[in-house]
Formats: C-alpha cells, structure tokens, sequence
C-alpha cells in the first residue's frame, strides 16, 4: 500500500506532473500579479511570465517558477517595461479621445471609428509582442514585426487567443456578482493560465526558429532562445 500511494504521490507520476506544473503555474501567477503593483513594471512582469510559461512548455514542466521568472524579469525589463508604457499611454490617449468625442458629436462620432481600429491593432501586437519577446533575442524593432508575422500567420490562432485573453476580462468588469470570485482566480492562476494557452498554440509556430532544449528548458544548442 505504500508503495502504491509512494509511487501516485511521486514527481514522476501523473498526479505528480500535474501537481508540479500547477504549483508552476499559481507561483508565476502570483509573481507576475506582485509586478503589477507598481504599474510600470507589469509589462516585464508581463513578458517573464510568458518565459516562464515558455519554459515550462519546452522542458517537462520540472522547473523552479522563482528563479526562471526572475531570469525572465532581467531580461525583458528594458524592452518590456518600454512596450508596456507605450501600450499603456496609447490606451490612455484613446479614451481620452473617445470621451471628447462622444462631447462633441456629430462628425466627430466617426473618429470612434478610427480609434477602435487603432486600439485593436495594439491590442494584437501586444498580445503577441509579450511573448514573442519572452522566445527570441532581437532588437525590439524586430520583435515588432515578429509579432506581426507570427499574429497574421494562423488567424484562427489570433481570434482564440483574442478571446481568451480578452473575455475574461470583460466578464469579470461586468459581473459584479461574482467579480470577487474572479478578482480571486486572476490573482491565484488566471494570467498564468491564459499565458499558457496562448504560448500553448504559439509554441508550434515559433519551434522551427529555436534551438533544441534539455528537460528544464535550457537551450542546448546556440540559437536565439534565451
């Protein structure tokens, strides 16, 4: 009986895989939901979690969250952090611009238009920017046509992603209800499992240009992949 319940309860087992990559996934989680607190810091807290999740997709899912999240935070803090407050001073500006708009009326209503498509594109890139990021060494104005090119290569994979990473969101600001239900998931492992599904279907396209890695994640070859 022991050694049945030794060899369920063991890392290698099935039970055990699932409940290491859980405890990945909730530590990462809630690493990356501490890096939103001083807000300017989100967008390479934003990017390590995505090469956390990266790591963990690459490898067998056997790593230490703490030390690959903080690997991933220094390097992406530049370009992260540069992304990030570009993002989010563009958001800024649109809703600024929106609400004048929506004052004025008339003409001016058309621009919404205008900004819904601009809003959208950002949204897009950044979606793919993070974790495009996360994968590859580059300059930053590579990565932004990287983004472009991995997001308008499988549109199906652009509209899941899309919906996953938005509609939550938008279900847990219009249920009040059960907003502390969700507050609780997001903080818990709700980023970490969107980041994992959306690295999930990214991994296959970006494969081909990474190099081979060990059972931790670790390149093992020269390449691109950090």
């Amino acid at each position: 009986m022991s050694d049945l319940m030794g060899g369920f309860l063991s890392n290698d087992s099935l039970f055990g895989r699932i409940m290491t990559r859980l405890g990945i996934i909730i530590a990462a989680n809630i690493l990356f939901v501490l890096c939103t607190v001083p807000v300017v810091t989100a967008g390479a807290g934003f990017a390590a979690l995505h090469y956390t999740m990266l790591k963990t997709l690459r490898g067998d899912g056997d790593i230490n969250p703490f030390k690959v999240f903080w690997r991933g935070l220094k390097e992406n803090f530049k370009y992260g952090t540069i992304i990030w407050l570009i993002l989010l001073a563009l958001a800024v500006l649109l809703r600024l611009e929106w609400f004048w708009c929506g004052q004025f009326g008339g003409f001016f209503l058309r621009f919404r238009f205008g900004f819904l498509a601009i809003g959208a594109v950002a949204l897009i890139i950044g979606l793919y920017l993070f974790p495009v990021m996360a994968a590859f060494n580059a300059p930053l104005k590579d990565l932004v046509k990287d983004s472009i090119f991995f997001a308008l290569r499988k549109p199906l994979n652009l509209v899941v992603i899309l919906f996953f990473s938005v509609f939550p969101m938008i279900l847990t600001y219009t249920d009040p209800q059960f907003m502390p239900l969700y507050g609780f998931i997001w903080v818990v492992c709700g980023f970490s499992l969107v980041c994992l599904l959306t690295d999930t279907l990214l991994l296959k396209e970006f494969e081909p240009y990474l190099p081979m890695v060990n059972e931790y994640g670790e390149i093992i070859t020269d390449g691109q992949k950090k």
